[in-house]
């Protein structure tokens, strides 16, 4: 997979900020709930995210049987997804912190 740079949108940081406030895995429908972003569009974030190395995913451990339920797909923010993300949080601050007329 590649390290292609992520572009930052709206529903990026969305995502990335349910992903870092998770404190463990993260299914995608859990992420879909705290984001309330429909599927068509969380899905290829993620996709994007995990992609660019900046989360990884497993599927959940178990037998669907024994779960009573599909497995679910779990995310986590690796090390270069946390770095990535607290720049990108950075610079919304920054960029949002300063008045359009006093850009120099």
């Amino acid at each position: 997979m590649g390290t292609s740079e992520v572009r930052i949108t709206t529903q990026v940081l969305k995502v990335l900020g349910a992903l870092i406030a998770a404190t463990d895995e993260i299914s995608g429908a859990d992420v879909a709930r705290s984001t309330e972003l429909a599927s068509g569009t969380l899905y290829p974030i993620l996709l994007r995210l995990e992609k660019s190395r900046w989360i990884e995913s497993q599927w959940e451990k178990g037998d669907p049987r024994e779960l009573g339920r599909p497995r679910r797909r779990l995310y986590s923010v690796t090390a270069l997804g946390a770095k990535k993300a607290r720049a990108a949080f950075k610079e919304i601050r920054l960029a949002l912190g300063k008045p359009a007329w006093s850009l120099s």
